[in-house]
């Protein structure tokens, strides 16, 4: 019996000793758990105030390189013959693309819209829709990213390889002006070609809507063209083509600043192409956002 108390006993002994070392080990693990967690905030707040200074350099740079831009453009001499070189670069060397683009839009946006008018019996009211879609709205946008993939990669990546291999600086030192020359011009050229493609765009986008019309319909050019400009007002166009020109013009500055202040080597010429699309992308997509509110604002 009093072997069975003193078993008993020590058990008891054991049980608490195991229980304040499973207390301590709970506590332990909960202050590592606390200490980690301040951990992760710390690097996440680090990580994101690194990001959040990157984004307000490179917005004090590229204001800085804008402010720059209008003091080099009005400024003689100008550089006209570079200008027109690119207007042609620009411009005529995008004609296909956009001329086969714009004519699948419109093409693709009346076989569907057909159906879903044909339900409501306003197969009549089609050329009208799809009029007022193309020049409102699809055309600029789908242009202007075209222009962005082909336009901004191509000028990132030309002033990018042209600044790793020192030839900006060799242009410095011949007394040369860089900036006026290589940027300016570039910028000019897209800020005046982007709307002039935009209206190409408008024009076989609205033919392929005619071929789209008449696979089921039988219109005339005239009776089709009659009913797309019926349905067409001037407010309608205005703020459609005053936005063109900001494409343009961001397009451009966003290709050129990537590429004229591309470092570190090569690597940087792909990278200058590569941040130059998606940032004029998303530029397009904030500017044509701003575009529609200030329009169902004041018209």
């Amino acid at each position: 019996m009093i072997k069975l108390k003193l078993l008993t006993i020590s058990l008891c002994v054991k049980d608490a000793s195991l229980t304040d070392t499973y207390v301590k080990l709970l506590y332990i693990s909960k202050v590592n758990f606390v200490v980690s967690s301040f951990k992760n905030i710390f690097n996440a707040s680090k990580t994101l105030i690194a990001y959040l200074n990157s984004v307000f350099k490179d917005a004090g740079n590229v204001s800085l390189f804008t402010i720059r831009f209008f003091k080099e453009a009005v400024k003689p001499p100008f550089e006209i013959k570079e200008f027109v070189k690119q207007c042609y670069y620009i411009g005529y060397k995008s004609l296909t693309l956009v001329g086969i683009t714009g004519f699948i839009m419109g093409l693709v946006l009346t076989i569907q819209s057909r159906p879903t008018m044909a339900k409501f019996g306003a197969e009549s009211w089609l050329p009208g829709m799809v009029g007022l879609s193309i020049i409102k709205e699809i055309a600029p946008v789908i242009t202007a990213l075209i222009c962005a993939g082909k336009i901004a990669s191509g000028i990132g990546a030309e002033l990018g390889s042209m600044k790793v291999t020192e030839q900006i600086d060799a242009m410095e030192v011949s007394a040369i002006n860089p900036f006026k020359y290589l940027v300016v011009t570039r910028i000019v050229a897209t800020t005046l070609m982007v709307p002039l493609l935009v209206f190409f765009a408008d024009g076989i986008g609205l033919l392929g809507g005619f071929m789209g019309i008449n696979i089921h319909s039988d219109f005339s050019l005239y009776h089709y063209f009659s009913k797309v400009f019926d349905s067409l007002e001037f407010i309608d166009v205005l703020p459609a083509v005053i936005k063109t020109f900001f494409f343009g013009f961001f397009i451009g500055l966003i290709g050129c600043y990537k590429g004229f202040t591309a470092v570190n080597g090569t690597e940087s010429v792909g990278k200058a192409a590569n941040t130059g699309v998606v940032v004029a992308s998303l530029t397009i997509f904030i500017i044509d956002m701003l575009a529609v509110q200030l329009t169902d604002l004041l018209f």
